[in-house]
């Protein structure tokens, strides 16, 4: 069956299930509620029930409640609860509860929440009208993974190619910005900077170097009561970067009482993962106060651990050899005009002593291969802390006050590639030898086996503090406000590396300088040809360093005021509008100490800009209960925009529209059409210049050296999208819910690095034929004055001769073509009874009909959909879970559709299933607990090969390699 039929067939099969089963009654609680005020009352059944529940300070004022204690479901507890006080409640999202006057005839029946729906400025009972996807505090404890950063990272409308932890460890980040190894999360594969990421509605600071994407994983878990995840454009609601969709990451709001959760994971070979939080919180009358800690500890997995990661050489798993020529034993080599590189004439074979002392120590034509990725780790050593503070007060009936504190530090470390390279020996160094009786030779080499990895250290520090005011007002109208603050500070230290011009000195290319503290005479010379070199020799060549520190800032001032319009026959129409003053910054430095004699400095100043804003929404029911008719239960028109006004860029102005139709009960149609703007962030205007080297593959075989210039653009325009969706909601009460949702969107002036995104191609691609220049400087006086002068640029890579290269390669940041996105979404569950058991049957899927770029406004689009690199066609999640009294069960498999690498061949696709069983307890000495076992990659399923360049068998943005995973899980209350 293909694909299409297997994503259709899922959604008739789960329409179909609509017309059978009964509603899964929740499972019940235990709640200690005693009388006294209502407010105290429904604030304690939130914290008890784990739900969050909202609701207008004057519609408790005064009210009394008789308590509650028991064990019973949450709308059996709330239903009690409520009696009498002419109030009623809803659940339009699961978890999320609001509560309104009880409808009486002189007033209409729907019911409106009192809090911001994700993806809606408005409060109503009705969610917004843009697709949502949202995760609740019982479906994160039911997964498996361990953080929400995970979770997130896995969703079926995510691609987890760019900004995570593993993929910057296995180099297969294109971005390559995330040098503090946070999360982002990239809807639609889009970038992570095309998705707005908000903490209860506000905004992150940056991370990475270039700040273009904001930490999820900074963020403490056991805190988090929901997440929303809007798969629409979103800029004339949020203003910039949301133009994939927006995450609204909700903390929870209150808490009364402690909870304390642990929980430990193990995989074959490494990935240890121990997190231990606690929450303590108490709730009295108008207010409450909680804190959140959280700590993790995580170890790394080394390649070396992984048969198709350990060594670079593909060959026995059908891929290539991936292994270069600095060795250890080295080599060797020349540069071959005919083959565009480097290649091996000798290599070195030491004899009997472990040296190379005669020219019979060498074979000609031969070669010493090594992985440049020898001994890395795949994934990081992490440890983390994460606090989260809040207090709320109400002042009165009207007034509400809160503020909240969150912050985190992640400390991590990294082992990297081992130094190396090409260098030149001559003569003068006396452990030289020649096979052919030159008076130098280039020597390719690998310092692995004398000092090892390079070592990367680094700490990420993300805060963040909101103080907010909701004023009730009169007409039933309320007033936000609030101020907000976030930051983040990164530093790392990539330690244990060659400084090119101590490795020069050693050798005795250069003469002893008086500069440093060696003497070659004195300490002794550096040996590349097979020797024991003393620890003095490796101590001060491998005592060159690369530190960094960025800074990013985020502020704004936000006022918000909403409330109903007019009545009419379709119910009533609500309207919000606010003003937003928003100042964002970076800055940046980098100390290294690579290829000079003193550190050197390069910095960024503080760079910044300010944002004005103003904007709105209205929601008006065109029909309503007073006139619906049969086919037509509802209509209703959404209207939003947004003009923003930067300092830097100049104005833009979004709108936004949707529609809303219910035909019948249960079922709406909905479609949205919108415009999004994101700027270019600041780094990618101001980043220093610099340049590195890459060996290129050219058109009819063999490698060209290339130099690859990389930094900011200050010329960049903003770029901007058009987003369209449509699709329906069919909700039965107590039974079946599906979303189903077309999703298209379309970049203009897409900012993005086309070189980077297929280096491997940039030489043979026509398309990046503009980034390209080919130079002979060895034949080229004008050819060579340009690379003299690349020659001053930081990180040039000097060790290499001006003459060996053979192009220049612009990487820098660009506005390229157009970009086009279309595809499905699915969500369904369906709770059902069998056997007088409770059951759940849920499943979610992103099917990618199209995904098209242009590298350059000129040329033709490309369709990149499945393609290594980008998101595949596929990806699904789908189970069923057991609810007994007592104890549940869940069975969950995860698809990921095969892709194709750059030269066409297949990757297969990825499938792995993960389990859980729970026990929680609602009576006796245990009331409290929940104790729970995880496995994910049940049946220990390495990933699909994949023949990456890196040398790493297996595709970072598709599969993960570590394997079966054991977690164990407590959390109690008390």
């Amino acid at each position: 069956m293909t694909r299409q039929g297997l994503l259709s067939g899922a959604a008739v099969c789960a329409a179909a299930l609509a017309f059978a089963g009964t509603a899964c009654a929740q499972a019940p609680r235990h709640y200690d509620i005693p009388p006294g005020a209502l407010r105290d009352a429904l604030n304690l059944y939130a914290a008890q029930s784990d739900k969050q529940l909202f609701f207008a300070g004057g519609l408790v004022e005064g009210r009394r409640s008789p308590g509650l204690k028991g064990s019973y479901s949450p709308a059996d507890a709330l239903d009690r609860l409520l009696d009498g006080a002419g109030l009623a409640w809803v659940e339009p999202r699961a978890g999320v509860i609001y509560l309104r006057r009880e409808a009486t005839t002189e007033q209409a029946a729907t019911l409106v929440d009192d809090v911001v729906v994700t993806g809606s400025l408005l409060r109503g009972a009705r969610t917004g009208i843009a697709p949502v996807v949202t995760l609740g505090r019982d479906e994160i404890d039911a997964r498996s993974e361990a953080t929400v950063a995970e979770i997130l990272t896995g969703l079926p409308q995510n691609y987890a190619g760019t900004s995570t932890p593993l993929v910057q460890g296995a180099a297969a980040d294109r971005g390559g910005s995330n040098s503090a190894f946070g999360t982002g999360v990239n809807l639609r594969g889009l970038g992570p900077s095309s998705t707005l990421v908000l903490v209860n509605g506000r905004r992150m600071a940056g991370s990475g170097f270039r700040a273009e994407f904001a930490d999820v994983s900074a963020l403490p878990s056991a805190a988090v009561e929901r997440v929303d995840v809007l798969l629409d454009g979103a800029s004339a609601l949020y203003g910039a970067d949301a133009v994939a969709g927006v995450v609204n990451v909700i903390l929870r709001r209150s808490f009364d009482g402690q909870e304390t959760r642990m929980r430990a994971s193990a995989a074959r070979g490494g990935g240890e993962d121990l997190m231990i939080s606690h929450l303590i919180g108490r709730q009295w009358s108008g207010g409450g106060a909680y804190l959140s800690v959280e700590y993790q500890d995580l170890n790394p997995l080394s390649s070396l651990d992984r048969d198709y990661t350990r060594d670079g050489d593909l060959r026995p798993f059908g891929g290539s050899d991936r292994r270069g020529l600095y060795g250890n034993p080295g080599n060797i080599l020349a540069f071959d005009p005919a083959a565009g590189g480097y290649v091996s004439r000798y290599a070195l074979r030491p004899g009997a002593s472990g040296e190379v002392l005669t020219p019979a120590d060498f074979e000609a034509g031969a070669a010493n291969h090594q992985s440049a990725m020898l001994g890395n780790d795949l994934t990081p050593k992490i440890e983390r802390l994460s606090l989260y503070g809040r207090l709320s007060q109400g002042l009165g009936d009207s007034i509400d006050l809160t503020a909240d504190l969150r912050y985190s530090r992640r400390d991590y470390a990294f082992l990297n590639s081992a130094g190396g390279g090409l260098f030149n020996v001559t003569a003068a160094n006396p452990w030289f030898v020649s096979p052919n009786g030159s008076a130098s030779h280039l020597i390719g080499y690998s310092f692995y086996e004398d000092f090892g990895s390079a070592r990367q250290t680094g700490l990420a520090e993300n805060g963040g503090v909101t103080l907010a005011a909701r004023i009730q007002l009169p007409a039933d109208w309320s007033l936000d406000a609030s101020a907000v603050w976030a930051e983040e500070r990164a530093k790392f230290h990539n330690a244990n590396r060659i400084n090119l011009r101590y490795v020069n000195e050693a050798l005795g290319t250069l003469p002893d300088d008086p500069a440093t503290p060696f003497s070659a005479q004195r300490d002794g010379y550096l040996n590349l040809f097979g020797g024991p070199n003393t620890p003095a020799v490796l101590d001060f060549i491998s005592s060159g360093f690369t530190s960094s520190l960025d800074h990013s800032r985020s502020g704004s001032l936000n006022l918000l005021a909403e409330g109903p319009l007019f009545t009419w026959r379709g119910g009533e129409a609500r309207g919000a509008v606010g003003l937003q003053w928003r100042t964002d910054s970076f800055e940046t430095e980098t100390v290294s100490l690579n290829s000079s004699v003193a550190p050197l400095l390069i910095a960024v100043p503080r760079q910044s800009r300010e944002v004005a804003a103003v904007f709105g929404e209205a929601r008006l029911p065109l029909v309503g209960e007073a006139d619906a008719r049969p086919g037509l239960k509802s209509l209703e028109l959404s209207l939003a925009g947004r003009l923003e006004r930067y300092d830097d860029v100049g104005e833009t102005a979004n709108p936004r529209i949707g529609l809303a139709w219910s035909p019948m009960e249960g079922l709406k149609a909905r479609a949205t059409w919108g415009t999004s703007f994101r700027a270019a962030s600041l780094p990618q205007m101001h980043d220093a210049p610099g340049a590195t080297a890459a060996l290129l593959n050219q058109s009819g075989g063999g490698q060209v050296l290339a130099v690859m210039l990389y930094g900011g653009n200050p010329d960049l325009k903003p770029e901007t999208a058009d987003t369209f969706t449509a699709g329906f909601d069919w909700r039965r009460e107590g039974g079946l819910s599906l979303d189903l949702t077309y999703f298209d969107t379309r970049f203009t002036d897409r900012i993005a690095q086309p070189v980077a995104e297929n280096l491997t191609g940039a030489l043979v691609d026509p398309a990046l034929a503009p980034f390209v220049r080919l130079v002979s400087p060895s034949t080229s006086p004008a050819d060579l004055a340009l690379l003299q002068a690349y020659a001053a640029t930081p990180g040039f890579p000097g060790f290499y001769p001006i003459e060996t290269f053979g192009a220049v390669v612009d990487t820098r940041w660009v506005n390229t073509g157009a970009v086009k996105v279309r595809g499905l979404d699915l969500t369904t569950r369906y709770p059902f009874r069998l056997g007088g058991q409770s059951f759940a049957a849920d499943a979610a899927a992103s099917w990618l009909f199209d995904y098209e770029t242009r590298p350059t406004p000129a040329a033709e689009a490309r369709q990149v959909v499945g393609l290594s690199g980008y998101p595949g066609r596929l990806r699904a999640r789908t189970g069923l879970t057991w609810i007994g009294e007592a104890v549940s069960a869940s069975l969950h498999w995860s698809h990921v559709s095969e892709v194709r690498d750059r030269q066409g061949a297949s990757v297969d696709p990825w499938n792995t299933v993960e389990t859980q069983v729970a026990w929680t307890p609602s009576t006796g000495a245990w009331r409290g607990l929940r104790l729970a076992l995880s496995i994910q990659n049940l049946f220990d399923e390495d990933p699909p090969f994949h023949n990456a360049p890196t040398g790493y068998g297996f595709d970072a943005g598709q599969a993960n390699p570590m394997g079966r995973i054991f977690a164990l899980q407590l959390i109690k209350r008390w």
